[in-house]
């Protein structure tokens, strides 16, 4: 309705029919919410040429009329109504714009400070009246006086807050000053600046890199922002050359001219070089996420990755795709999985599969994936099939943080699991494979074991990661030596038949 309603505007301006369209996007917006504004486009009538992050597009009105003397790193700070986005670009004198890092929260904004406001006057009211604002009604009044106010605060030191008949007959005065403002949202700002510090750290540059700071969107007006941003990077001015409500839609403006073919000076050298805002993979053994991009590449991308079998004789797969930084993939979110059937049956760990990630222009991922022994081949384009709640998001960004010690200790507890799950398989490989040059009775010493220790592997999954590197320790006393010897003595037994000229293993 948005998008379409958009389009009858500018149609209305420019007196002729809109057809085609650039839309930006937060940053931080996933695979599944960049497929949902496309179609959002399509649906209004229009063909989305391209879907581009919103600090880059304000880097692009940014430095536009500049003329560059060398490279400049330029962070873009983008605070808006619901979003936040910090990105850093390096702007080269051939005006190639590249995406050094992006991160953010896609729900901080302006409308958290509203609502910090009305959870202020509710307390108030509360205190002075004895009353309880409860109603739809009454809230969406306070809001709408709270933001009546965050706008007035952000050039005055003062705001009278004034709703009649709020509730029960009460008519509601108070008196709110930037100062009780700024205290009430102190965290949501301070917040903010966590964000600038994982972007530099992301870009491997400190503050004295960069050489502008841009601000972008609304609330990027309230002056203890402002304040915070330039004593964050020790005094710099802040850029005032770009409008921050305008930026955006200019940066947007200029890169459609560039995808429809105008050959201006200023726009035939211009580059944009943009990044995958999450990093993207598939499930491995025991819901460890395989990274297959990471964060921050540059697109458009393809990068390609080898999987395996995790079970004997296996002959088919189920790919499923997450994108996230924790490296389980239940804590992270499925974008949408595919089977890859057809795979030659073969002992655990064998078959080798290429995994192929493909980020668009417009950040959108297709996954495929080919058997190396029958080039079966199997590809998809990631659906908008998973949609996160608003609440199920931001839980996702603050456990991120908050679980990152807790994450890093099951990261490492189950590769120990899965390394001692594998030796385990190899141990058995190398006894049936050699079985006519070992006694029965080796051999089934070995396999037995193999099969207690597999069945006490199932039985126990979560253990402590001591408890797998124990076990393993005693399994490397006990056979190390023992397989050693059986594969030494199958080789020799190989290379003798095969001199004698029985390379058969039936003859």
């Amino acid at each position: 309705m948005i998008v379409f309603r958009m389009k009858q505007i500018a149609e209305k301006f420019l007196g002729c029919k809109v057809d085609k369209a650039v839309i930006t996007v937060p940053a931080y917006f996933s695979d599944y919410q960049r497929q949902a504004t496309k179609f959002a486009g399509q649906i209004a009538g229009l063909e989305v040429i391209r879907i581009i992050n919103e600090p880059t597009a304000a880097a692009l009105a940014y430095g536009l009329n500049k003329d560059m003397s060398g490279e400049k790193n330029v962070l873009v700070y983008d605070l808006g109504g619901g979003t936040f986005d910090v990105s850093i670009l390096s702007i080269g004198e051939e005006s190639v714009y590249q995406v050094k890092a992006a991160t953010g929260n896609i729900r901080l904004g302006g409308e958290d400070f509203d609502n910090r406001i009305v959870a202020h006057l509710i307390g108030d009211v509360r205190k002075r009246h004895g009353k309880e604002v409860k109603s739809p009604r009454a809230l969406r009044r306070l809001k709408t006086a709270a933001e009546r106010a965050k706008r007035l605060l952000t050039s005055a030191n003062e705001d009278i807050v004034q709703v009649e008949t709020l509730c029960e007959g009460i008519d509601y005065y108070a008196t709110i000053t930037r100062a009780e403002f700024e205290r009430i949202c102190s965290d949501l700002l301070t917040d903010t600046l966590h964000y600038v510090d994982q972007a530099l750290f992301d870009a491997g540059m400190t503050k004295k890199d960069i050489n502008d700071v841009i601000l972008v969107g609304g609330s990027t007006r309230i002056p203890k922002i402002k304040q915070m941003i330039s004593q964050f990077f020790n005094g710099v001015d802040l850029t005032a050359s770009v409008n921050p409500d305008e930026a955006i839609a200019c940066g947007a403006a200029i890169q459609a001219a560039i995808v429809s073919g105008d050959t201006s000076e200023r726009l035939k050298k211009l580059l944009l070089i943009d990044v995958v805002p999450l990093s993207l993979g598939v499930e491995t053994g025991h819901g460890l996420m395989f990274t297959v991009l990471r964060r921050n590449t540059p697109i458009p991308c393809s990068h390609v990755r080898q999987i395996t079998t995790l079970e004997d004789y296996q002959d088919a797969m189920n790919i499923e795709v997450y994108e996230g930084e924790r490296p389980l993939t239940k804590d992270n979110n499925l974008l949408g999985a595919f089977d890859l059937h057809h795979i030659p049956p073969a002992p655990r760990g064998v078959a080798k599969i290429d995994v192929t990630f493909e980020v668009d222009v417009n950040g959108i991922l297709t996954v495929s994936t080919t058997d190396r022994t029958t080039g079966h081949f199997k590809s998809v384009t990631i659906n908008n099939a998973n949609r996160l709640t608003q609440q199920e998001v931001c839980k996702m960004i603050a456990d991120a943080e908050k679980f990152r010690e807790e994450d890093e200790e099951n990261r490492v507890r189950l590769e120990v699991r899965n390394q001692l799950e594998t030796y385990i398989y190899n141990a058995k490989r190398i006894m049936d494979d050699n079985s006519e040059e070992i006694t029965a009775e080796e051999h089934y010493n070995i396999t037995d074991e193999c099969a207690r220790e597999l069945a006490w592997l199932e039985a126990n999954p979560d253990c402590m990661r001591e408890e797998y590197e124990r076990r393993m320790s005693e399994l490397l006393k006990r056979w190390a030596l023992k397989l050693r010897r059986v594969e030494q003595t199958g080789q020799i037994y190989k290379r003798h038949r095969n001199d004698i000229g029985f390379s058969d293993p039936g003859h």
